[in-house]
């Protein structure tokens, strides 16, 4: 089916289906309407809900299908918008949702079956998923905005009912439609996978999220750019698109950001206008068309369809418009190292060095430590934003302190993040030795994050299990360069293990090189132990052989590793850190865990103090340790004395 879709969309633009509210408000449907027989007696109103009828009255639900199918649609929704536990509880239904899908996608296959003997061609059923009427980015409580409604796994486990249903009753493919949270979008994603591994199929997958008004972002915030970088990870994803909310003209410049980006096919299904005091809406289909004809001409579109407001007309009219005009070619998958937040991230060969916020770190802040501990929150997210305004591009995020519940410390901090645009329009690295923690961080970030960190200390089973999870949530890893007999702590050894865990990553489960980060440890120079005087060394030249034997990838460290032994004398570990830098980012560093508000810059350094620092980082003499250890004492003690 997924190789179908994909020649197909190679030689036409197809179309969707039209509004089914619209066409089901065509009926004028009163309370006795929905209810039929079988809920003549229900407790709560049933009026409104649309799905319902498929059971009640499936004639109708039959004929919009028809109707559409006549129209030219090549892909027809089933009839399923709110058919999940969640959404049902309104009319507490909650035990229909299987039921409504299975029905529901029998009579959309029905309907396409029926039309494709008596005419030809091929038709598809797409089994439709809305985004429920509960939110995992935002707080329903401005009091609170820590507060959710619903947990991912709620929300995952009542996408999963419905696509159980939905398969059951014969869909072609499954539609996520209508995206105002992309975490919520993610569960739905997980849902899939979940249930299409059991039965060991694989069904393809649209996904379109919404605009919801001229600021150009979801309801979540996110930015076009950054929705498609936190979905673009989908398995078996055939299109991307938006739909809903703003009408065909309102559009473009929204379509065009994902025209000019996704490597799958691109689709759109506006409202046919936008609502008038009345809610109804009333952009004809003569100008609709023309507008969607004018984006398939730019080379823009591959699906074009309607949302509110679109009746069969609007699909025929876009149907001949778009007729003879070939499909936006789709171009192959980028290589270039992406991430988002709110706002999108890219990370390309020419980028300059990645600054990753080290303060959000209970291990190493004891500041953020204390406020954690202490349940002040609102100060630790003060500390973030500190991160960001002093030039943090991602903040890393770590909870693992043993007077912590971390998974639960890690999942309030980020949903209180979440709340904060300003901080959370950059991406999220989420830092445990925990992977519970890590997962836990998993299930708050809509954005694509970064997971700090996996490894083959448990062997390559855990390590590539793991790393498959990451994935199924959209994330980018880091993989730390320590394996079943420990950390690597020479040149040989670096090398070795992020070798060994790159093929394991990309040949084994098909991982994006791109999305692999390496850290080859950072490791503590001037202890006075000899085998610690090459420490910077082979990390530097470690840095260099990945980037040039591993296509792709980036090398990332915590930068702050290197001083350890100069706790307390911050100008000596300022400057160790800007001499590091600056030469581990020569050999390819692409990124690294710093003191965004505390960077010395390398020119700036007092010479004496830059040639003992580089004495000690590249081990030049014997001695080079005590000379840095003096100069430290010293200006110790001229601190003393002023």
């Amino acid at each position: 089916m997924i190789n179908k879709l994909r020649l197909l969309l190679a030689e036409r633009i197809l179309l969707l289906d039209g509004a089914m509210g619209t066409m089901i408000q065509e009926f004028r449907p009163d309370e006795q309407t929905y209810r039929g027989d079988r809920f003549r007696d229900w407790n709560v109103d049933l009026k409104g809900n649309n799905d319902l009828l498929t059971i009640t009255q499936p004639d109708m639900i039959l004929g919009i299908h028809r109707a559409f199918l006549e129209a030219g649609s090549d892909i027809v929704e089933t009839n399923t918008f709110n058919s999940n536990a969640i959404s049902l509880a309104d009319y507490e239904q909650q035990e229909l949702a299987y039921e409504l899908n299975y029905e529901s996608a029998k009579l959309a296959r029905r309907a396409v079956d029926e039309f494709v003997v008596k005419n030809g061609g091929d038709r598809f059923v797409a089994g439709a998923i809305g985004p429920t009427n509960r939110t995992l980015s935002m707080s329903p409580d401005v009091n609170d905005p820590g507060f959710r409604a619903v947990t991912f796994d709620q929300l995952m486990d009542s996408y999963q009912e419905q696509v159980r249903g939905l398969l059951d009753g014969g869909v072609d493919l499954i539609l996520i439609e209508t995206v105002f949270d992309t975490l919520n979008c993610k569960a739905a994603i997980r849902a899939v996978i979940d249930e299409t591994r059991l039965r060991s199929i694989h069904v393809p997958i649209m996904i379109s999220g919404t605009i919801t008004d001229a600021s150009g972002r979801t309801l979540s915030g996110q930015t076009p750019e950054a929705f498609w970088i936190s979905i673009s990870h989908t398995p078996d994803l055939i299109s991307v698109g938006l739909n809903c909310a703003l009408g065909s003209a309102q559009m473009r410049p929204h379509l065009q950001a994902l025209s000019d980006m996704a490597h799958v096919a691109v689709s759109l299904y506006p409202n046919a206008g936008l609502p008038n005091a009345f809610g109804e809406y009333d952009e004809s289909a003569a100008f609709m068309a023309d507008v969607i004809g004018s984006y398939a001409r730019e080379g823009m579109i591959n699906i074009a369809g309607g949302c509110c407001g679109t009746r069969p007309e609007h699909i025929a009219a876009i149907s001949k418009a778009v007729k003879g005009i070939k499909p936006r070619q789709i171009p192959s998958e980028s290589t270039t190292f992406s991430l988002s937040g709110l706002e999108p991230m890219w990370v390309r060969p020419q980028s300059n060095f990645v600054n990753i916020g080290e303060r959000t770190n209970v291990t190493g802040s004891r500041k953020f430590a204390r406020l954690v501990l202490n349940g002040a929150y609102d100060e630790a997210v003060e500390v973030a934003r500190q991160q960001v305004d002093s030039g943090a591009q991602i903040i890393d995020i770590n909870m693992d302190e043993g007077m912590l519940d971390s998974a639960a410390a890690m999942t309030t901090f980020l949903n209180l993040l979440a709340a904060e645009p300003d901080i959370s329009k950059v991406p999220f690295m989420i830092d445990s030795s925990k992977w519970d923690v890590l997962e836990a961080g998993l299930k708050c970030v809509q954005g694509k994050a970064i997971v700090n960190s996996i490894s083959l200390k448990e062997g390559e089973d855990v390590f590539l299990d793991y790393a498959r999870r990451i994935r199924e949530y959209g994330a980018a890893v880091v993989v730390m360069a320590f394996d079943e007999q420990g950390q690597a702590d020479t040149y040989q050894r670096r090398i070795d293990i992020c070798t060994r865990a790159w093929h394991l990553l990309t040949k084994e489960i098909g991982f994006p090189s791109h999305d692999i980060i390496f850290d080859p440890n950072i490791l503590t120079v001037a202890t006075g132990i000899d085998e610690h005087r090459r420490y910077a060394i082979d990390f530097i030249d470690a840095t260099r052989w990945i980037k040039k034997h591993l296509p792709n990838v980036k090398v990332s460290g915590g930068i702050s590793n290197i001083s350890f032994s100069f706790r307390g004398n911050d100008k000596v570990r300022e400057a160790m850190h800007a001499v590091f830098l600056y030469h581990a980012i020569k050999a390819g560093l692409d990124m690294g865990i710093v003191n965004a508000g505390q960077l010395e810059v390398y020119e700036e350094i007092d010479p004496e103090l830059l040639l003992l620092v580089e004495d000690v980082l590249f081990d030049r003499k014997p001695d080079s340790t005590e000379n840095l250890v003096s100069y430290a004492d010293m200006m110790g003690s001229k601190k003393g004395q002023v």
